[in-house]
């Protein structure tokens, strides 16, 4: 137990390590922008007492260094700072819209997550056979097709001909849980296509990996059925491989939303930061960002836990 309470120490120093480069890397990416904020906030007829009363209220006359320790210890307490289009509160402008972002990553992975590892076994159990080529054409088209092109298959067939569901995704806050799920299903849809397909194809690797093992021939000898050897014997050894890869495609449903969410209209926090884009609106950019890559490394260090806890070697690495 000890040794496990020290790996899952070690990673997560390293994760809090590679999360303070990450937002170093930010915040001086965001600064080496061209042109000027308090000239795009103010427009091309601010004065210059104007512009220097903002870079002041700003702190834009303070060296960079010092604007990112300000950023950084306000970043550590929950506070980004203020969207210098509306004057609110980042944490305010963003919180709902993660929120939203979280239910569509958890509703595409409820979907995805038991599909693709069923659908996995199942390729390895019929493996070299009409069932499994089949299955990988479709996973390896899916793979290929950008998120925006299925975005807009699944728009054109299911809302426009079909009008089985609402091409954009408008949320309010009187809606039922039914209106929620069927407004955002398309969306969810668009990410568990994306999605499936690297669960299964690293479940299928996986479970044909291990049905070489020695003890899988000794079970085969012995007259096990096929479908126990793989359920039974194989598929516990191959946990560690796959928990890693859904963790990384969860990790995508929740990083990677940006362009299904502008697809679709869907008002989470990859529409906000296309938006505070397009607006020039840095705070909320970079507070977008740095929760977008503390999401992937919190997931990567659950892969990493998650694996260590299904593999007794790493468990005991003596």
């Amino acid at each position: 137990m000890r040794d496990i309470l020290r790996l899952v120490a070690k990673r997560l120093g390293l994760g809090l390590i590679t999360l303070l480069i990450i937002s170093i890397i930010i915040f001086f990416m965001v600064e080496l922008l061209p042109g000027d904020i308090a000239q795009a906030v103010l427009g091309m007829g601010a004065t210059e007492d104007n512009l220097a009363a903002l870079r002041e209220q700003m702190g834009l006359d303070q060296p960079a260094p010092v604007r990112y320790l300000h950023w950084l210890a306000g970043a550590v307490q929950g506070d980004f700072g203020t969207s210098l289009i509306t004057g609110q509160r980042v944490s305010d402008a963003i919180g709902g819209r993660f929120l939203n972002t979280l239910f569509l990553a958890a509703y595409a992975a409820v979907i995805a997550v038991p599909f693709a590892i069923v659908l996995g076994i199942l390729v390895a159990l019929f493996r070299n056979t009409v069932f499994d080529r089949v299955a990988n054409v479709l996973t390896l088209t899916s793979i290929s097709s950008p998120e925006f092109f299925l975005g807009y298959l699944l728009i054109l067939f299911l809302a426009v001909k079909a009008q089985m569901f609402p091409a954009i995704s408008n949320l309010s806050s009187d809606m039922s849980f039914l209106d929620l799920l069927q407004r955002t299903f398309l969306p969810a849809l668009t990410l568990v296509l994306v999605v499936t397909a690297h669960m299964m194809r690293m479940t299928r690797a996986a479970i044909i990996n291990l049905l070489t093992s020695p003890y899988i021939e000794m079970a085969r000898l012995k007259g096990v059925p096929p479908w126990r050897v793989i359920v039974h014997h194989a598929l516990p050894n191959a946990w560690a491989p796959i928990i890693n890869v859904v963790a990384l495609n969860l990790a995508y449903l929740i990083t990677g939303v940006v362009l299904v969410e502008v697809v679709f209209v869907y008002p989470g926090i990859g529409q906000a930061l296309v938006d505070a884009v397009s607006k020039r609106d840095f705070p909320i950019v970079q507070a977008c960002c740095l929760i977008f890559a503390a999401t992937f490394i919190l997931l990567n260090l659950a892969a990493d836990i998650g694996a260590i806890l299904t593999n007794p070697r790493l468990r005991h690495p003596k």
